[in-house]
């Protein structure tokens, strides 16, 4: 009988993979088309060409039909997840208008709603005044209207990456109900477009014929065109199945199919979130997700620019373990590995809150990392990244814990870094969980083909498609003697830290005009 194969195309910031995957969720074949994140016109600005990320999609699937003809030719279904809260104006034929403005953009428009009369000055009474604003301040849809309304005017639909991707895959402007995440008038708690009447509507006053029509995560939302055949190789008729976030599938691929268990993403944006049937804020105002699992949530704290900061190091301190790796053909986070092999628990004194970005919680935030002195080399500024990171995502657990009232017994790793043992060691033990390891660490392409292969009617559950196609293949215990040191760390320095140097964040903005 002869194998049939998902294809699972996973767009994230910094890369696009096409990876084949088998019916047992085994990775058969994989092409990684990389590019940079984005381009700046202004500081604080993020953009990237919409048909960079086609051409990496139509290129890598020409690869992986080169190296991998039969499999390719097998593919019976096809999944996308993208990065979330990037955006794309295209016209009727879904020819992109301006460049996609993706979610590292820090530029702010104008206020829309509440800021005049009796409303005004119930929201500055109710203390919702400078927290509504920041939010529809962050709009990029609020942007492109007031500073650019000829192309809002032209703009026929406004879609996530996915959504375009899938519209060049299928010619229809649908889109999974899982890949909603952003600035957008969604409702979270009803999985679906807001109203008129609801507060997302006025803070992102999108009209409603300008969103994409709305699938299940699960379900066949088109199928492959003969253009996109003619671009891309993938045989036509095949249907393409709705997915969901990178997030949201990572979560599914990495086996959380309840709130006793998390998903710990070493990404570009590094996450912690569980899964729950019941809605819920782990920060007041940010939302929990729709999941990959129809009608579940993804209760999640977000680091914004996470794992990202490995990239930053490696750029800014590592060229030498770059070049080494590059000569040896691995990644060159196998060779930093020597510098947490080096280095001791607490990176003796170093520590690292990752701010690089602000969040809603922090909006005023930077990064921050203190304790140096003469013995520290640039090892421990690297152990000192990925403990503060580690800080970081554990204060995010402890959020959804209180909130879900569901104490987390174990926790799985995925995401680029995750392919380091020693950035998994160090997170279970500042977690004081086991940490699961899967067989992949591709674990957003596995949750689509998950849903691929649900979608396809292979499985009779998504729960079934889990636990047929996610292995683990290592589990990393955490040290005693190593918690201590890190709980103590956490606790009586990390937790501090925020509250300590916020007041000199709006100073430092003041003085020298970074921008917000």
């Amino acid at each position: 009988m002869e194998q049939k194969t998902i294809l699972a195309i996973d767009c994230g910031t910094q890369s696009l993979r096409a990876i084949l995957f088998s019916q047992k969720g085994e990775l058969l074949a994989r092409v990684q088309v990389e590019y940079e994140p984005y381009f700046c016109k202004h500081p604080g600005w993020a953009e990237q060409d919409p048909e960079l990320y086609w051409n990496s999609l139509v290129n890598a699937c020409h690869k992986l039909k080169q190296s991998n003809p039969k499999l390719f030719d097998s593919i019976a279904g096809v999944g996308v997840t993208t990065q979330r809260n990037s955006m794309v104006n295209v016209d009727q034929k879904g020819i992109p208008l301006r460049p996609a403005i993706i979610w590292l953009d820090q530029r702010r428009s104008n206020p829309v709603w509440g800021q005049k009369g009796l409303l005004n000055l119930g929201l500055k009474i109710a203390g919702l005044k400078k927290k509504l604003a920041d939010i529809q301040m962050q709009g990029k849809c609020n942007w492109i209207m007031q500073n650019q309304p000829e192309i809002w005017e032209k703009t026929h639909k406004y879609l996530q990456i996915s959504g375009f991707l899938n519209h060049r895959l299928t010619g229809y402007f649908t889109d999974s109900v899982a890949s909603q995440i952003g600035h957008i008038p969604f409702d979270y708690k009803k999985q679906g477009w807001a109203n008129n009447r609801q507060l997302s509507k006025k803070l992102f006053p999108i009209e409603k014929d300008k969103l994409p029509i709305l699938v299940p995560p699960g379900e066949i939302l088109g199928r492959i065109t003969t253009k996109a055949e003619r671009e891309s190789g993938i045989k036509k008729g095949i249907p393409v199945i709705a997915c969901g976030s990178d997030k949201g599938c990572e979560t599914l691929g990495a086996g959380v199919v309840n709130s006793k268990m998390a998903s710990l993403s070493f990404g570009t944006i590094a996450t912690v979130q569980t899964l729950h049937e019941k809605y819920i804020e782990p920060i007041k105002y940010l939302p929990a997700y729709p999941a990959s699992v129809p009608g579940f949530f993804n209760p999640e704290v977000e680091i914004f620019r996470g794992f990202w900061m490995i990239t930053w190091f490696k750029k800014e301190f590592a060229h030498k373990e770059v070049s080494l790796a590059k000569k040896m053909g691995i990644p060159a986070e196998e060779v930093l590995n020597q510098c947490l092999e080096r280095t001791h628990p607490g990176a003796m004194g170093l520590v690292v809150q990752p701010y690089w970005g602000a969040g809603l919680n922090h909006p005023d935030a930077k990064g921050a990392m203190i304790g140096f002195g003469d013995v520290h080399t640039k090892d421990h500024v690297y152990r000192a990244v990925i403990e503060g990171l580690g800080f970081a995502l554990w204060e995010g657990m402890e959020k959804i814990q209180s909130k879900t009232g569901i104490k987390i017994e174990n926790a799985a790793v995925s995401g680029g870094a995750s392919q380091s043992d020693e950035i998994c060691r160090i997170t279970a033990d500042i977690f004081d969980l086991p940490m699961v390891k899967g067989q992949t660490h591709e674990t957003s392409g596995l949750g689509a083909a998950i849903l691929v292969a649900n979608g396809l009617g292979w499985f009779s559950s998504i729960d079934e498609a889990v636990g047929n196609m996610v292995h683990v293949k290592k589990i990393f215990e955490p040290d005693p003697a190593h918690v201590q040191i890190y709980k103590a760390l956490y606790s009586r320095v990390y937790a501090r830290m925020y509250a300590a140097l916020e007041p000199l964040y709006s100073q430092i903005r003041d003085i020298t005009g970074y921008p917000k």
